[in-house]
């Protein structure tokens, strides 16, 4: 049993676990990001990284996952929007620090292998795409069960592809792209704008935020959604649709053997996955006398990061 050693590094939290090579995490620890600090978040690696590894001094690699633009080496964080991280030389530091090897990859990257190897697409053996859906959108591919990283080491940068012509900013620069009509972000404003609209049907949305639509929360939408809201649905339903679409362009595009969501959005399982599901398969219709990928929720959830990194380490 090989021991490698996973970090997960966000914008408020360093988690960091020992995981064996089935995928069981069996040590933990965390501790809260310096963000504003880039040499204070970098040892905070090396000391969560350093703790898990005097634990388990059997361990082998260290791999870590950031939220983060990496560079095509896989060495350097080129910029990170949550951090101070402009142009880091994160591995070699910590490999060096801790004397361990070490990987470094974005986070959704690292969360897409940890669905490739544990999770949602554990049984496929070729190819995967993956959409997560949090704030904003990310993603990851896997192509002949491998990780595609793109020549500069950015691909997957899915919430960025066009969803509507001269649609709405985002704040990539672009107008219209997919995170401005699939993401969480999006779902609050559309409900928002429903709530005002329509606030006759958004009576238990707006009873959960004191009567002020501005107040309304992603939380507040699934919460009403349950209980039957109908401009709480309908919120859901538009970002599906978005979400949909997407998936069909990604099924014609790569022709994965699974297409997987994931991200703090699918806790509102078929509010989410229902219209997203139907959307896809209206737009593949006439793909009738072909397969086309199954779309499934994602299953390692809090520990995507952590597996997806020490597995990630473990191919070194």
């Amino acid at each position: 049993m090989t021991l490698t050693i996973g970090v997960d590094v966000g914008g408020t939290k360093v988690a960091g676990g020992v995981v064996d090579d089935q995928g069981a995490v069996i040590a933990q620890t965390r501790r809260e990001t310096p963000a504003d600090d880039p040499a204070g978040t970098r040892d905070t690696i090396v000391a969560v990284a350093a703790e898990l590894a005097a634990r388990h001094p059997e361990a082998k690699a260290i791999g870590i996952g950031a939220a983060a633009w990496i560079d095509a080496a896989g060495a350097t964080v080129l910029f990170a929007p949550n951090l101070a991280w402009r142009d880091e030389p994160v591995r070699d530091y910590v490999a060096k620090a801790v004397g361990l090897p070490t990987v470094l990859e974005n986070d959704a990257n690292v969360a897409a292998w940890a669905e490739f190897r544990f999770g949602a697409a554990r049984q496929a053996d070729d190819s995967m795409v993956m959409i997560t859906v949090g704030t904003g959108i990310g993603g990851g591919i896997v192509l002949n069960g491998a990780l595609w990283r793109g020549a500069n080491g950015t691909a997957g940068e899915l919430g960025h592809i066009q969803s509507v012509n001269g649609g709405h900013p985002c704040g990539c620069g672009r107008l219209g792209c997919l995170e401005q009509y699939a993401s969480g972000n999006a779902l609050v404003r559309f409900a928002r704008a429903g709530a005002r609209q329509e606030p006759e049907r958004a009576r238990q949305l707006l009873e959960l935020a004191g009567g002020d639509p501005d107040q309304v929360s992603g939380r507040m939408i699934t919460e009403a959604a349950q209980a039957g809201d109908g401009v709480a649905r309908d919120a859901f339903a538009q970002i599906g649709y978005w979400l949909g679409v997407a998936m069909a362009d990604l099924a014609q595009a790569f022709d994965p053997q699974v297409l997987v969501v994931g991200g703090g959005v699918i806790d509102a399982g078929d509010l989410l996955m229902g219209p997203t599901e139907r959307t896809y398969r209206d737009q593949l219709a006439q793909r009738g006398r072909f397969p086309v990928a199954e779309i499934r929720a994602a299953e390692t959830g809090n520990t995507a990061g952590v597996l997806g990194a020490a597995d990630l380490a473990r191919r070194i």
